[in-house]
């Protein structure tokens, strides 16, 4: 009988309702597996029944070479397998077996004891004969249990490379909401401009940066308290009001209220984006090494925000390039496609890198 035949056979007996104790689910399912899998069954010193743990029992030890287990296999009634991974845990931690599988008959857990974590982040795959395809079940009890992969090693480098996938998998599902809002907390670049794009593709209009990074500031508050975004923009050619999270509204601000004071005189500007440029004039003109600083630091994701080129400004993205850059002097061009939050942080590194002196003496503030 070939190993999928005998899964067939199980599925329906299991359907029927035909292993009614461990000693059934043993006799009618696990040794039969085996024996299609390639185990002499009959050789005790192979396939080891009640093998002994200190004073207590195994329901069978697989071994290669003779007598020395490799895996450990406990057997309980269907339905009732649930929370027996621990003691099948301590019997393989006793002895140093790489490899201990927990079956019912209908699911099949194949654990890896010597990995970290709890025990059912230990377990490689869980296999229900009666949820998969019987070439999927075919595959797994091949790939993990076979007398052929366990003696050559197969079994367990397969394991422990599946084992690594999940654990690859878990970490990113745990750090998957973190990194979301982290995207959204420090709105990257890149972010909005999908985000604005996405809108343009929609209705056909294209919203500024700034509307875009008040939107997803409205949905971290939202986050928060659960509140509905609900934008309330006036006028959206002239701006009124900065983003007040206490009222939960997106107002904008006027267009001709923008100025920064350098070295106590003030410069006034038609935007945040003039601000910025204006301000890496004047500190390009203060410091002749500027620039040169502060292009080393490290800059966005992707982008660089100050360059020699303008086209290393936006990686990929010729379009960005031509609209959305300034020469703020010879030889070094500015990327200006950054909201009002993103060019008070680009500000920021700007000011640092032009030392205390110099920055104790500048006001400039965007939002």
């Amino acid at each position: 009988m070939l190993i999928s035949n005998h899964i067939e056979k199980v599925r329906n007996g299991l359907r029927e309702g035909r292993f009614t104790s461990e000693a059934a689910v043993s006799q009618g399912i696990l040794l039969p597996a085996l024996h299609e899998l390639g185990w002499p069954v009959f050789d005790t010193a192979i396939v080891i029944p009640e093998f002994s743990v200190e004073g207590r029992r195994v329901d069978y030890a697989l071994c290669h070479p003779e007598n020395r287990p490799s895996v450990f296999i406990e057997v309980k009634k269907v339905g009732l397998s649930e929370g027996a991974d621990r003691q099948l845990f301590e019997y393989a931690f006793h002895l140093g077996v790489p490899m201990a599988i927990l079956t019912d008959g209908q699911e099949w857990s194949f654990y890896l004891p010597g990995e970290q974590g709890r025990y059912d982040e230990r377990r490689v795959y869980k296999l229900d004969l009666l949820e998969r395809e019987i070439s999927e079940a075919e595959s797994r009890l091949d790939r993990y249990l076979s007398y052929r992969n366990v003696c050559s090693g197969a079994a367990l480098k397969a394991a422990r490379s599946d084992y690594q996938n999940v654990a690859r998998v878990r970490i990113i599902e745990t750090n998957l909401p973190k990194a979301w809002e982290a995207l959204l907390k420090d709105q990257d670049s890149l972010l909005l401009d999908l985000l604005s794009e996405k809108v343009e593709d929609i209705c056909g209009y294209k919203p500024d940066l700034d509307i875009c990074s008040q939107f997803l500031e409205m949905q971290i508050q939202n986050s928060k308290h659960h509140d509905k975004y609900e934008p309330e923009i006036n006028n959206p050619i002239k701006q009124t009001k900065p983003f007040t999270p206490e009222t939960g509204t997106i107002r904008a601000r006027t267009v001709d209220n923008f100025n920064f004071v350098f070295k106590g005189k003030n410069f006034p500007a038609r935007s945040a984006r003039d601000v910025m440029t204006k301000l890496f004039q004047l500190l390009s003109q203060e410091d002749s090494g500027f620039l040169d600083r502060f292009a080393s630091r490290k800059h966005g994701k992707k982008r660089r925000y100050i360059a020699r080129e303008k086209s290393d400004l936006y990686p990929g993205r010729p379009d960005l390039v031509e609209q959305h850059s300034v020469e703020v002097v010879a030889g070094w061009w500015l990327g200006t496609n950054y909201s009002r939050r993103n060019i008070q942080d680009i500000i920021e590194l700007a000011l640092e890198v032009a030392g205390p002196q110099l920055r104790n003496r500048v006001k400039a503030n965007v939002l």
